[in-house]
Order: structure tokens, then C-alpha cells, then sequence
């Protein structure tokens, strides 16, 4: 299941997390983003127990995006530890997303 990341929740959810999190940084109007929803739907039912999956707003939550410094959507961030571990920016089939969370896990 995804969470929604918000300004108000980052902290908990993701920095102080027991497990490693991705957290996908998407727009509405954005057309690549809403091409990753059902990949980053997936990554969530397939990585339940080993990596929470939450998806952040930028037109909502502008002020997590501009903290880590997102420029582009769609861009996928892995916290470890309450750390940025992996980062990746634009869209990512399937298969090259495992393949990142594979690497950070």
C-alpha cells in the first residue's frame, strides 16, 4: 500500500522509518509521473515488509521536493536510515526499478 507523504508526516514516515522507504515525487499534470503510478503500485504490493512506498505531491509539499533538491519529476528517492541512498530522476520500466531497489536492499 502507498502512503501519502506530506510536509507534516516526512519526518515520521520516512526519516524515522525502521525500513528503507521510496518515496516517488510526482505531479498531477505531470504525464510521465502518471506513467509511473502503476509501476510504483506494483513496487508497493511486491516489496510489502521490506520497503515502504509513499508518494509525495510537489504542488502540495513543495517544500520536502525543494530539501532534496527535486528539479525534475518524476524522481524516485530511497531513504536508508533516514538518508537519501539511491536517487533517480525520470521515468523507469519496471524491471530497472527492482533492479535499483535490489541495490539499496
Amino acid at each position: 500500500m502507498e502512503l501519502k507523504i506530506t510536509t507534516d508526516n516526512f519526518e515520521t514516515e520516512v526519516l524515522k522509518s525502521d525500513m528503507p522507504v521510496l518515496v516517488d515525487f510526482y505531479a498531477d499534470w505531470c504525464g510521465p509521473c502518471k506513467m509511473m503510478a502503476p509501476i510504483v503500485e506494483r513496487i508497493a504490493e511486491a516489496y510489502d515488509g521490506k520497503l515502504k512506498v509513499g508518494k509525495c505531491n510537489i504542488d502540495n509539499d513543495g517544500d520536502v521536493a525543494s530539501k532534496y533538491g527535486i528539479m525534475s519529476i518524476p524522481t524516485i528517492i530511497i531513504f536508508k536510515a533516514g538518508e537519501p541512498a539511491l536517487t533517480s530522476v525520470g521515468a523507469l520500466s519496471q524491471a530497472d526499478l527492482e533492479a535499483k531497489i535490489n541495490s539499496v536492499l
